[in-house]
């Protein structure tokens, strides 16, 4: 019977050497499975604005888009919409959901199903708002840390297929999507949990009656998704108006309510709502507060940028529907109290007061009231004390 004797000297290796195995096989398990919320999990940190149309996520947009560690595209959900239509918004929210997860993922082969073959850059929905897209690596025009200039942007880099985009994807440490095609969380699930993916939410609300101004101003591009978002009926009927606003005030709720009062283990800390009149009137602290939520630093360059952006003098103009150009973003956030009727105004009042209520609304009683500039209309958001009613989408699902 062969005896192996061990000396010290070779048990000590044969030790350390088990301790080295260890070490190693157990960093290279927390890489294949990241511990959720663990900030070494991720080389990336994935972001979603969600917002509605004409709530000022464009702005907000650029606010993360202008940052040289963001990749951003604005609004992806918009070629699903645009492609299926059918069967509305509740039908095309999965459709929405898997395509948000892929661009998070800076695969763009999602496109495939949404684009033709060998599609150009310039196919991708408002791509030339995106810096990441006219800087390197996708194209030479914007310096890293330049701010991009969209009409420069659009003639300089577009270019044939998207693996430039999926390269500058890779290249940034945090992918930023805006989109307004979400109008519950409970779709999103499968891409909070995923351990593949840092997500933050952040949230955007703004004063519905700014909101309905606002529409007024975009009524025809607005027409073929206020049918998405009805899923029944003539978009073109006046009415159409005040049942988009209802359904629109309602999504907010429905978000913010799963996200304060229902909350799951996995959304912890993950979920930010921010009010756009709160970012107008301070802007570099809201937005600085935004950025540490996401992990950004702010820069001189970009502070400078933010001031420039918020206190031109420019009013805003129908043209303007997607350009983000240098105003006064106060005077732009009450402008409806001036240019809406009332009777509009008590409207929207009505199908959005539970809303308004809870974001920190206040009702104006009358006309006078409505045009007395400094009565203060924004006030503090309110604890959850209510649950909405199932809208018609949650219905038709209960009962599917």
């Amino acid at each position: 019977m062969l005896r192996c004797r061990l000396t010290m000297p070779a048990l000590l290796t044969l030790v350390l050497l088990q301790g080295v195995t260890m070490v190693l096989f157990f960093g290279w398990y927390s890489h294949l499975i990241p511990v959720p919320g663990s900030a070494r999990s991720h080389s990336k940190v994935h972001v979603l604005l969600l917002s509605s149309w004409r709530s000022g996520s464009s702005f907000l947009g650029q606010v993360f888009s202008q940052h040289p560690s963001v990749f951003y595209l604005m609004e992806p959900g918009w070629h699903v919409w645009s492609t299926l239509r059918m069967p509305g918004a509740r039908g095309l929210r999965m459709a929405v959901r898997d395509l948000l997860r892929s661009v998070l993922r800076c695969d763009l082969s999602v496109m495939d199903s949404y684009l033709p073959p060998s599609p150009n850059v310039s196919q991708l929905f408002m791509w030339s708002h995106s810096r990441a897209l006219c800087s390197p690596p996708a194209c030479g025009l914007t310096p890293r840390g330049g701010f991009s200039n969209q009409t420069a942007c659009s003639r300089r880099c577009d270019a044939r297929g998207l693996a430039r985009v999926e390269e500058a994807c890779r290249a940034h440490s945090h992918v930023v999507l805006k989109e307004v095609r979400v109008f519950e969380l409970e779709s999103l699930y499968p891409l909070l949990r995923d351990p593949a993916l840092d997500l933050r939410v952040v949230h955007l609300v703004r004063d519905p009656r700014a909101v309905a101004r606002s529409r007024e101003q975009s009524a025809k591009a607005l027409l073929r998704d206020n049918a998405l978002v009805l899923e029944q009926g003539d978009a073109r009927v006046p009415e159409t108006q005040y049942q988009v606003m209802q359904e629109v005030c309602r999504s907010h709720v429905r978000i913010h309510e799963t996200a304060v009062l229902k909350s799951p283990d996995f959304l912890e800390g993950r979920y930010k709502m921010v009010r756009y009149e709160d970012v107008v009137r301070d802007p570099l602290a809201e937005i600085e507060a935004m950025y540490r939520f996401v992990g950004l630093e702010m820069t001189d360059e970009l502070q400078e940028w933010i001031y420039r952006i918020t206190h031109g003098k420019g009013k805003g103009t129908k043209k303007e529907a997607f350009q983000i150009t240098s105003r006064n973003a106060e005077d732009v956030s009450r402008a409806w109290r001036t240019s809406l009727s009332f009777d509009k105004v008590q409207r929207i009042q009505n199908v959005c007061k539970s809303a308004m209520s809870l974001l920190g609304y206040r009702l104006v009683e009358s006309e006078a009231e409505q045009h007395q500039l400094d009565v203060d209309v924004l006030g503090p958001r309110k604890a959850l004390k209510f649950t909405w009613l199932p809208s018609k989408t949650t219905q038709r699902s209960t009962r599917a």
